[in-house]
């Protein structure tokens, strides 16, 4: 399988909807969205929603995927595969997130702390297992370290058994590329991996 890993762009929107819409959740996922939520408030949410025509929350939220896209809000990785995306993972500076997002996540720190946050992984299930998402995380990685960021942190919950839809990315996938844990609540890891000079 040759894997090739790109950063989401605004020309990229195209392949980042077929994959939201057409591979990311055919396993029977309990989630449905396009990986807007982490980027808006609970007031951002509402007014999204009153603004919207319509009640059909698939639309709203990948209207604002758009917008945060082509706005440069919503950052992260494609992972393709002869040129069908196959994987995404959501990772940006985490001053480009609010201080508590709708979902209740606090991921953000100022910008001048140069700090990226990997809050979210979605693979197509018959890609799993193969090792999409660490080559997302090592390029995150690799490109946080090349644009002189000092830390990347990881978000995983802590679970007794393997989930096949840990959208946080397990523990031992940041163990593995060199994360330790620097603070533990609610079930929730702080994984940081120190960005130091070569």
């Amino acid at each position: 399988m040759k894997l090739e890993i790109k950063p989401l762009m605004p020309e990229l929107a195209a392949y980042y909807f077929d994959f939201f819409e057409n591979r990311a959740f055919t396993d029977n996922s309990p989630y449905r969205c396009y990986c807007q939520m982490y980027q808006m408030t609970k007031e951002q949410v509402k007014a999204a929603i009153d603004n919207a025509e319509g009640s059909d929350m698939g639309r709203v939220s990948r209207k604002a995927a758009e917008q945060q896209i082509e706005s440069g809000i919503l950052r992260g990785y494609l992972a393709f595969v002869d040129g069908m995306a196959i994987g995404w993972c959501n990772a940006n500076d985490k001053a480009n997130y609010p201080i508590e997002s709708c979902t209740g996540d606090r991921f953000y720190a100022p910008a001048e702390k140069r700090e990226k946050a990997v809050v979210c992984f979605e693979i197509a299930p018959e890609f799993r297992g193969k090792g999409v998402a660490t080559a997302l995380l090592q390029r995150v990685i690799d490109d946080a370290k090349d644009a002189g960021y000092i830390a990347v942190e990881g978000f995983p919950v802590v679970r007794d058994e393997r989930y096949e839809w840990d959208s946080t990315g397990p523990l031992r996938l940041y163990e593995k590329a060199g994360f330790v844990e620097v603070e533990r609540h609610d079930g929730r890891v702080v994984m940081r991996k120190e960005l130091k000079e070569s």
